[in-house]
């Protein structure tokens, strides 16, 4: 019989001592930004170039909730989010059930799907610069061959979105088929097994078995989705060539913030954009929290 015995003062010095360097890291590059930021958003009137503060309040805050094109960027992510998260969802389970029944090709097609997700961000963009091209480019090429107008994908306020949205499901797809082929694989097959004895038909088994006992996987995968696209930023500044869309359509709450830092110099207003991102992205991550606790159900 083995008897846990106490960690001796050396043997926990030794340990604390293995950690310094990590959590030296850590603070520097992680814990300090992060109450820099905090606090910066409170700062009124400040030298980033000599440290000098000449006021502290909620001005920088006053500012953000004044500003038209703050809700515009909030009013786009959130079309973002909404859209993009549930159907890259919806589609990424779909796929990984089907690639789940297939035999010899099944490693072939986990390969093609999560290519694009390992792919640069700015390659992809390139790619699909391309295919939006008003005059040369694919899809529009196959909408002419339908009888319609080429669609202005790029250049059009009204499409720009629609544009952002099919490229980030496509681009999404792979990670979240990954996820959820590794849950699926963790479903005993002995309720399939016991389903069919019972006359169950597949969209029964699958409703009834694969979409309970994925539970804690759809839930990984609809809070991991969620927070990526509310901090979209590397898909619009690539798809769009350095700009929020076409008439500033397409601007986001990154890329809002990104260019009250690093065009405007308006530090105070970026970090209270960020500390607003963070509100928002914590709040509905509380509220998935709440849903998994009520219905999803681990063994």
């Amino acid at each position: 019989m083995m008897v846990k015995q106490k960690a001796s003062w050396n043997e926990s010095l030794r340990a604390y001592v293995y950690l310094v360097p990590m959590m030296l890291i850590l603070i520097v590059f992680k814990f300090y930004p992060i109450f820099k930021s905090l606090a910066l958003a409170f700062y009124e009137d400040y030298n980033i170039f000599t440290g000098e503060i000449e006021g502290l309040g909620i001005a920088n805050f006053q500012f953000l909730f004044s500003d038209p094109e703050f809700y515009l960027a909030l009013k786009n992510t959130f079309i973002y989010v909404f859209v993009v998260t549930p159907i890259s969802i919806l589609l990424s389970l779909a796929i990984a059930v089907m690639i789940n029944r297939i035999g010899k090709l099944r490693g072939f097609f986990q390969s093609v799907y999560f290519l694009p997700f390992v792919t640069s961000t700015v390659a992809i963009s390139i790619v699909w610069r391309w295919l939006y091209h008003s005059n040369y480019g694919l899809i529009n090429y196959f909408v002419r061959f339908l009888g319609f107008e080429p669609i202005q994908w790029l250049t059009d306020p009204k499409w720009a979105m629609v544009a952002a949205i099919i490229m980030a499901i496509w681009k999404g797809l792979g990670f979240n088929i990954l996820l959820f082929l590794v849950g699926l694989n963790n479903i005993n097959p002995t309720y399939y097994s016991a389903a069919q004895i019972d006359g169950a038909n597949s969209w029964q088994q699958f409703r009834h078995i694969t979409v309970p006992l994925l539970g804690p996987t759809l839930f990984l995968v609809t809070i991991n989705a969620m927070i990526n696209n509310f901090k979209v930023f590397d898909e619009i500044y690539a798809l769009f060539n350095g700009q929020p869309g076409p008439s500033n359509s397409m601007v986001t709450m990154v890329y809002y913030l990104y260019q009250k830092f690093y065009a405007e110099y308006n530090y105070g207003v970026a970090s209270a954009a960020g500390i607003v991102l963070f509100a928002i992205v914590l709040v509905f991550t509380m509220i998935q929290l709440a849903i998994n606790r009520h219905f999803v159900h681990y063994r």
